[in-house]
């Protein structure tokens, strides 16, 4: 293939896709520039169907630290495994592309995209969005269509495509869209409590960029020679006597068990269901091939029987399969305190879900070092991390470590408070947030967005406003539809829309959406959008029941941080050679003592008493000599023409001879001897700091 490329101007900026040059080897490959930042993304699918019955497919995303001049920190000195920001944008890409393939698609896809050259000012995950939906689509993969993404900020109230890292940094909305000609499918980012219609204004204004970059991608296409496409294979047909069987026994059955409320009796009413198919189904078949076949066939007809009767029930009746409205809130209970001994913590729950949230207050030593592409910042001073255990959903099943689905929730609740918390001026301390789902049904993350929020009040945490969140799903047959408010696990399943929306009473602060239909309208989406906000606000006043705001007052178990002010050129003194000094301080008194650049100076300790001491410590060794003023010193050395006498730790100033005493000295050691303590008054401080000391003016007084 001869290299080509297309080109297209987004936001004021070139977006490149080029092909033909690298990775030819793959079944289809692109390299995406936009100014100085390049990912390289390969598509190839397997040639033999996989045994999975589900679309196989991976997505990695790979920031190479030489693509910015980078030297990796980690001793190995090479990239390991994926980390957060790779995490993360690896599920960017994953779900507009997903939804492109054939349900029937069954072999082994993989997609890659390799940081080439990371520029700050040209973000690379929309720039893999594209490139994954352009190698595949050069390719013989039967993806339906392109896809593509930008990012959307407001900035100084203005909305911007792809913006600059400043831009970025400064702005009160942060989003990315994603895609297809046809319409929005996701979407991803949070605001500064934002409203309902910027949202709305900033999905269409990508969905025009998104357009824009469909077309070039279909133009790629056509000059790399539109390499025909696989053939789609045909989902294997269903013995209709079988499936007319599985109904007929089945189908009051599936009606009844979907006006079950509680979720694990719902299932089993649904697998008995599916019992009495499979039994209706495989009676009279001897062959146990042919009866294995059948008894599928009546399971997978069950599971349609509750498809179509769970939308059909939504859309006629506006019930919900627990018997709720289409605009009702699950019964929700809070409380906090819950933990003794944490500095604060929740219990959120809502139906079916439940969410411990427990918040630790540290110094800045215990803030997290990241070390990502296009990161501002070196250390982390809000963290929040999601755990979902297999009981929480009444399975056992091993315990590995966060997987990618509990990365990408943590970092939705995360991004969601991180709006409300106050500055490090505000409150100097690093906060981590612990949240552990003990029972799910139903958006578990928002369930954590309440949970955190509870916990930081609890915490004494001087948050901006009470944040909650809260997921909506839609049912769409036809012109007709519901939006559905606080959905269900089975919901979720069965919908057409997923989406998740956390705020104030103010504003959005986290908003990410997923489609399984090719996009919805405006109109849509605007009734969503305030049916969210509705729920929103009943969830805040369910809160505000058990805590409206902060407490005034911290944890006795949290440390009390205390703040003074020094000069830079006495940070030296306080850190002492090789930090002996500040240890040595922190062994004596047990604060844990935090020195800044800017001569502030941070102890932090649960006892006032210690802090106390620690300050009065540090007060001494940086305090500075003032003329006219009396201290009690201590001589530390004689000379012929007077003592040395050092007033504060490690400043001394000289007492001359002729200002020992009132009376005529003839020797030093007359008058005083080494460890010596006197009263000395000083005199004079030179250009140089050189301190002149007088004992004699001091016995005047």
């Amino acid at each position: 293939m001869n290299p080509q490329s297309v080109s297209v101007e987004i936001g004021g900026r070139n977006i490149t896709i080029e092909t033909g040059k690298y990775a030819k080897q793959a079944d289809g490959s692109v390299i995406v520039r936009q100014g100085d930042s390049a990912v390289l993304v390969t598509c190839v699918a397997a040639h033999v169907p996989a045994r999975f019955d589900f679309l196989p497919l991976t997505v990695e995303y790979m920031d190479r630290t030489g693509g910015y001049g980078k030297i990796p920190g980690s001793f190995p000195k090479r990239e390991g495994r994926s980390n957060e920001r790779e995490i993360l944008t690896s599920r960017i890409i994953d779900r507009p592309i997903r939804p492109l393939f054939p349900k029937t698609w069954r072999y082994e896809t993989q997609i890659i995209c390799t940081v080439v050259s990371f520029d700050t000012d040209n973000e690379t995950d929309v720039l893999s969005v594209c490139g994954a939906a352009a190698a595949a689509h050069i390719s013989d993969v039967p993806l339906k269509q392109p896809a593509a993404a930008v990012r959307i900020v407001r900035h100084a109230g203005m909305l911007i495509v792809n913006p600059t890292r400043v831009q970025m940094d400064e702005a009160d909305l942060n989003i990315v869209v994603a895609g297809t000609a046809d319409a929005v499918c996701m979407v991803e980012g949070g605001g500064k409590e934002v409203s309902e219609a910027i949202m709305l204004d900033a999905m269409d204004l990508g969905h025009a960029a998104i357009k824009q970059i469909c077309a070039a991608i279909d133009q790629l296409r056509e000059l790399t020679g539109n390499v025909a496409k696989r053939a789609i294979p045909e989902a294997p047909k269903a013995d209709e006597a079988v499936v007319a069987r599985a109904k007929e026994a089945a189908g009051d059955a599936v009606k009844a068990a979907l006006k079950v409320r509680a979720k694990h009796a719902r299932q089993d009413a649904v697998k008995a269901a599916k019992v009495l198919a499979v039994a209706a189904a495989t009676a009279g078949i001897d062959d146990p091939t042919l009866a294995a076949a059948a008894g599928v066939t009546a399971s997978d007809t069950v599971d349609k029987l509750a498809k179509i009767a769970m939308r059909t029930q939504v859309i006629n009746e506006g019930v919900r399969i627990d018997g709720r409205a289409t605009d009702e809130i699950r019964a929700i209970w809070t409380e906090v305190g819950v933990s003794a001994r944490a500095h604060g913590s929740a219990m959120f729950t809502r139906g079916e879900t439940q969410v411990f949230a427990t918040v630790a207050l540290g110094v800045e030593d215990d803030a997290q070092r990241i070390d990502y592409a296009g990161t501002t910042s070196m250390f982390r001073r809000w963290m929040l991390q999601y755990n979902f255990p297999p009981f929480c959903t009444g399975e056992a099943s091993p315990m590995r470590g966060p997987k990618r689905r509990e990365i990408g929730h943590g970092a939705l609740a995360h991004r969601a408070i991180q709006m409300v918390l106050p500055t490090t001026e505000q409150f100097p301390y690093v906060i981590r947030c612990s949240a552990d789902v003990l029972e799910s049904n139903g958006s578990s993350s928002m369930g954590t967005v309440c949970a955190g929020t509870l916990a930081l009040m609890d915490a004494g945490v001087p948050m901006k406003a009470p944040v909650a969140g809260i997921a909506m799903g839609l049912i769409k047959e036809g012109d007709e539809f519901a939006v559905l408010s606080d959905i269900l696990g089975d919901e979720d399943h069965l919908g057409d829309m997923d989406f998740k929306v956390t705020g104030t009473t103010g504003g959005i602060t986290a908003f990410q959406m997923d489609t399984k239909i090719s996009g919805v309208s405006r109109d849509v989406m605007t009734k969503a959008l305030m049916q969210a906000r509705e729920g929103r606000l009943h969830i805040l006043a369910e809160m505000a029941k058990t805590i409206a705001t902060h407490r005034a007052d911290l944890s006795v178990w949290a440390p009390r941080i205390t703040t003074i002010q020094i000069k830079t050129e006495k940070i030296k003194d306080v850190i002492g050679p090789g930090g002996k000094v500040i240890r040595g301080l922190q062994d004596k008194t047990g604060c844990r003592i935090t020195v800044h650049d800017d001569g502030k100076i941070d102890v932090a300790s649960s006892d006032p008493a210690k802090s106390a001491a620690a300050i009065a410590m540090l007060r001494e060794i940086t305090a500075e000599a003032e003329i006219g003023k009396l201290y009690v010193g201590v001589v530390k050395r004689i000379v012929d023409f007077g003592a040395f006498v050092e007033i504060f730790p490690g400043t001394d100033g000289l007492v001359h001879i002729s200002h020992l005493a009132k009376e005529r000295v003839n020797n030093v050691t007359d008058v005083v001897s080494e460890g010596d303590e006197v009263l000395v008054r000083v005199i004079d401080i030179d250009r140089s700091g050189k301190i002149r000391l007088s004992r004699k003016e001091a016995l005047e007084d």
